[in-house]
């Protein structure tokens, strides 16, 4: 029998009408619908998606548990296990659909499955979404670069050490679970801050200064910092 192939698919930041019509599609034309949690429905992936494609609640929804650990041998152990989850269902010879948070290709949890998955002789295809970053510097209606400026996107958390003192602007995601470090960086940094929580969902929150960000921001929490002028 012919193997089926996983498909790792961006749904975007948030907001239901920014899937793709890609996305769309593969959902619609595909029975096995995986998600990155215990319960399918009750992820964050899977509340986007079923706004723009009800019939999602009909398909076989697939949770593929990975615990959000510091522990390399559990990280790696719990991707193996979630890889094995998905190569049952590729076996018999259907796909499957892993629906993950903004872009398939960005600090994404399905690329360490991918990876497995490759490995043990199964085919793959990564399905880009529209990433936080941009949904975001569109909600604040600016440009995230423009002329020649570079443009670094950092995981915050991991990189606190780090000052901001290259040219160009700052993306820092991952920033929620420390965000009072992340601001300190932010204030040493001397640049134009700005932040949006939950891009695109209940309960969006803008904030325009270091000094707004509270220290208690949720997990969606992306910061673009921007240097002061404008790029000539």
């Amino acid at each position: 029998m012919v193997k089926g192939r996983a498909f790792g698919v961006g749904v975007g930041p948030g907001d239901p009408e920014l899937m793709t019509l890609k996305a769309v599609r593969l959902i619609r034309e595909n029975e096995v619908i995986a998600f990155p949690g215990k319960v399918p429905e009750e992820t964050t992936a899977y509340k986007i998606a079923v706004q723009a494609v009800p019939e999602l609640k009909r398909k076989e929804l697939l949770p593929v548990y990975m615990p959000m650990v510091t522990d390399r041998d559990m990280i790696e152990e719990s991707h193996r296990k979630g890889a094995a989850v998905i190569e049952k269902i590729l076996d018999q010879g259907r796909n499957v659909v892993f629906l993950t948070l903004g872009d398939s290709t960005i600090y994404c949890t399905f690329t360490y499955l991918q990876a497995i998955l490759e490995e043990d002789g199964y085919e793959t295809e990564l399905v880009s979404g529209i990433t936080s970053f941009c949904a975001a510097a569109a909600r604040l209606n600016i440009p995230l670069a423009e002329w020649n400026e570079p443009v670094h996107i950092m995981p915050a958390m991991h990189r606190l050490e780090t000052d901001l003192d290259q040219p160009g602007n700052y993306v820092l995601m991952k920033s929620g679970s420390h965000m009072s470090e992340v601001k300190a960086v932010l204030a040493r940094s001397g640049r134009q801050v700005m932040m949006v929580e939950n891009c695109g969902m209940t309960g969006e929150k803008i904030y325009r200064s270091v000094e707004e960000i509270p220290d208690d921001a949720g997990y969606f929490s992306l910061i673009i910092a921007k240097e002061d002028g404008p790029a000539l």
